[in-house]
């Protein structure tokens, strides 16, 4: 039946009917597709840093802003690889399978008089580095000077003593030498070094396998633990005053490409020394990730961040006098050829625009 035309006030109800879920339907799908673009966008600027680190609190930073979201936030994915010690790391970092370096300064000095363009943009930490004796060495230390503790020894078991360290270049090996021909004016008919890595450093102090070596957090603390009678016969600052340890390093490659990356990473590195400072029980939920989750108890690696050991810090600009230092006593003992310039080690540029970020 044949009702002729609809009425224009009707017209619109049919159109609001007919056409309202249509429109609604296809303002959906733009919105869906809005979101799927932007997701997609944010998943392509999220940048993917490979970070190589060796497992001391000197890396704690990268793991606290790991933990607290901001790396995430940042737009910044970190893929860490552990190494024994800095050396090993340096060769990884030069064949370009390493973005990032969280290591001991010493070794990038080395590569860099190779040609390696590695440069520090953040530290973590100084005056890091320990000396620990053995069971079978620490009692000589009684009432006696270094150095004459170590001869009595020699005298009484008439062999030299061993001093465990880190490869010829690294840190360790160079604060413990620092401290045991210069410091402590010990013989070198009464001493010798001995080199291993970390993990092997620390058995052979706790064992007695040599009587002594170099030692920082966390691996103090729990040799602690595990044998108390080793002792610390020399801190840090006894071995080397500002001690340029651990540093946030890029290649340069990396970060000519990339440098709002970079900055956001050291911008996080500021944060997180800040909140491992300040607000140690905080931030120690996240710094088992650098040992191996779960591995070492939460206690022990909150008395490592308070330990006297660790002086966290993130302004490069404390360690660049020490640096200089550090490589004369490179030259002196084999592991560098001669003094080479150190303008361009440090990018300060990059730390003062991170800092004033934060």
């Amino acid at each position: 039946m044949d009702l002729g035309p609809i009425p224009a006030d009707l017209a619109v109800y049919r159109n609001i009917i007919l056409w309202g879920p249509i429109m609604r339907l296809l303002k959906s799908l733009v919105v869906a597709a809005a979101v799927f673009a932007a997701g997609g966008a944010s998943a392509q600027q999220i940048q993917q840093l490979r970070v190589g680190f060796i497992p001391v609190m000197g890396a704690a930073q990268i793991f606290v802003a790991e933990g607290e979201g901001w790396n995430k936030q940042a737009g910044i994915a970190v893929n860490p690889v552990a190494f024994e010690s800095g050396p090993n790391m340096i060769q990884t970092l030069s064949s370009g399978t390493l973005d990032v370096y969280v290591g001991g300064l010493a070794p990038l000095i080395v590569a860099r008089s190779k040609g390696v363009d590695v440069r520090v943009v953040a530290a973590t930490v100084v005056e890091e580095m320990g000396l620990a004796a053995s069971a079978t060495l620490a009692p000589y230390f009684d009432g006696r000077p270094a150095a004459e503790a170590i001869k009595a020894f020699r005298e009484k078991t008439g062999r030299k003593a061993k001093f465990a360290t880190q490869p010829l270049g690294s840190g360790p090996n160079t604060t413990l030498q620092v401290w045991l021909w210069d410091v402590a004016k010990v013989s070198k008919d009464d001493a010798e070094v001995v080199e291993m890595g970390i993990d092997a450093t620390q058995r052979a102090i706790t064992t007695g396998a040599v009587e002594g070596g170099s030692i920082r957090e966390p691996a103090w603390t729990i040799v602690q633990k595990q044998n108390p009678k080793v002792k610390l016969i020399a801190t840090g600052k006894d071995m080397f005053p500002n001690f340029p340890g651990v540093v946030v390093a890029v290649l340069g490659s990396f970060a000519d490409k990339n440098p709002k990356v970079v900055e956001s990473l050291v911008r996080n590195v500021i944060r997180a020394t800040a909140l491992l400072k300040d607000k140690p029980e905080q931030a120690v939920k996240h710094v088992g990730a650098a040992f191996g989750k779960g591995l070492i108890p939460e206690d022990v690696l909150l008395a490592s961040l308070k330990s006297p050991q660790t002086q966290f810090t993130s302004d490069p600009r404390r360690i660049i006098e020490p640096t200089a230092k550090l490589q004369d006593y490179q030259v002196k003992f084999g592991a560098l050829a001669k003094a080479e310039s150190l303008d361009g080690l440090f990018d300060l540029a990059v730390y003062d625009r991170a800092a004033s970020g934060n």
